[in-house]
C-alpha cells in the first residue's frame, strides 16, 4: 500500500497527480475485501490496470486506486484461462507458442488482459471479443460471470466500460488452431509496424480517437471519404483530424506526431489538462468541418 503515490509513474502518457492510496490486491477474494472496506467508510474506489489508455487527473483520485495484479496464464485443449492482471503480450506470446491464431495480430498492443477485454481491444482484424467464452468480474464485492452475449461487445466497447462497478477478473478464451511459424513470422511484421508508429518508449495511449464506422457518418461526411480510405467498413480518424490541421499541433507538453494525427504523446512536461484542451479542439474542428464528433478511446480518471 502506498500513500500519495503519483499516478503518473503507472501510466503511459506519464501524467497523472497522486492517488490518496494506492493498493494491488492478487486475488478475487483481496480485492473484493478491499472494496467493501472502502464503501464501508465511504472512500471512493478506482480499478487501475497498466495505465496504457487512461488520462489520470493533474490534481490525482481523491480515494483508492487498486490494481490487480493476478497475472496466471493457463493453457488447455485451446482454451486459455487468463487472469486480468496479465499483460496482452504475455497472452499473445502464449497463444502463438502453443500454436493458437488470432491474438497474434495484437501484439505490441500495451497494456492488461483485462484492459484488453474491457476497451475490446484489437488490430489488424482481430477483436479479444472472438475468442471470449466467459468473463469473471467483480460487482460491487462479489465475484459474478459473463458468457459471451452478455458481455455485449461491440467495436472497443464492452459491458464492463459501460458499467464502470463491473471490476474484470479474468476470461476463458478459445482460440483456433494455427501455425506457429506464420503466427510468429506475422507477429513479427506487426510489431515493426507498430514499433515505428509507437516507439515502446514514447509517452502516449496509442490512437487517441475511436475510428468511424462507415455507415454512421453523416453523408456529406462519408461523400468525401475515398474508397482507399475504408477498412472493413471502417474510416480512421486521422483521415478526419488530417484535414483539420491536426498533425504537429502542440499545447505545453503535448503534441500530435508529425506523422499519425490521431496520435498524441508527451515529449516532456505535458500535462492531463493539455491533452483535455487539444482533445477538445480537434473534436471541435472535426464537428465544425465534417458534422459529426469524435469519440475518444482513452479514459478519464479523476
Amino acid at each position: 500500500m502506498q500513500l500519495d503515490e503519483p499516478l503518473s509513474r503507472h501510466t503511459r502518457f506519464g501524467i497523472g497527480g497522486p492517488a490518496s492510496v494506492l493498493a494491488r490486491a492478487s486475488t478475487p477474494a483481496a480485492l473484493a475485501a478491499a472494496f467493501r472496506s472502502a464503501r464501508a467508510t465511504g472512500v471512493a474506489t478506482c480499478l487501475l490496470g497498466e495505465g496504457s489508455n487512461v488520462v489520470v487527473a493533474d490534481q490525482g483520485f481523491a480515494g483508492l486506486v487498486l490494481r490487480y495484479v493476478g497475472d496466471r496464464l493457463a493453457v488447455q485443449d485451446g482454451t486459455i484461462e487468463a487472469e486480468a492482471g496479465a499483460s496482452l503480450q504475455s497472452l499473445v506470446d502464449l497463444t502463438i507458442e502453443r500454436g493458437l491464431a488470432g491474438m497474434h495480430t495484437m501484439t505490441r498492443i500495451p497494456g492488461s488482459v483485462g484492459g484488453a477485454i474491457y476497451g475490446n481491444a484489437g488490430a489488424y482484424g482481430h477483436q479479444i471479443d472472438e475468442f471470449v467464452e466467459r468473463v469473471d468480474f467483480l460487482d460491487r464485492g462479489e465475484v459474478r460471470s459473463f458468457g459471451l452475449r452478455e458481455c455485449r461487445f461491440e467495436y472497443r466497447e464492452s459491458a464492463f466500460k459501460r458499467g464502470r462497478h463491473l471490476w474484470i477478473l479474468g476470461a476463458k478464451l478459445r482460440l483456433p488452431d494455427g501455425d506457429p511459424v506464420r503466427l510468429r513470422r506475422r507477429a513479427a511484421e506487426i510489431r515493426a509496424i507498430r514499433d515505428a508508429k509507437f516507439p515502446p518508449d514514447m509517452r502516449c495511449a496509442g490512437s487517441i480517437f475511436k475510428n468511424l464506422y462507415l455507415r454512421a457518418l453523416p453523408a456529406a461526411a462519408a461523400s468525401v471519404v475515398p474508397a482507399r480510405a475504408v477498412r472493413e467498413g471502417k474510416v480512421a480518424s486521422a483521415y478526419f483530424l488530417e484535414r483539420v490541421g491536426a498533425k504537429g499541433m502542440r499545447c505545453g507538453g503535448i503534441r500530435v506526431a508529425h506523422y499519425h494525427a490521431n496520435l498524441l504523446y508527451n515529449c516532456g512536461g505535458g500535462t492531463a489538462d493539455q491533452i483535455r484542451r487539444i482533445v477538445e479542439d480537434l473534436k471541435g474542428r472535426v464537428l465544425d468541418r465534417f458534422g459529426f464528433e469524435l469519440e475518444e478511446e482513452v479514459q478519464y480518471v479523476g
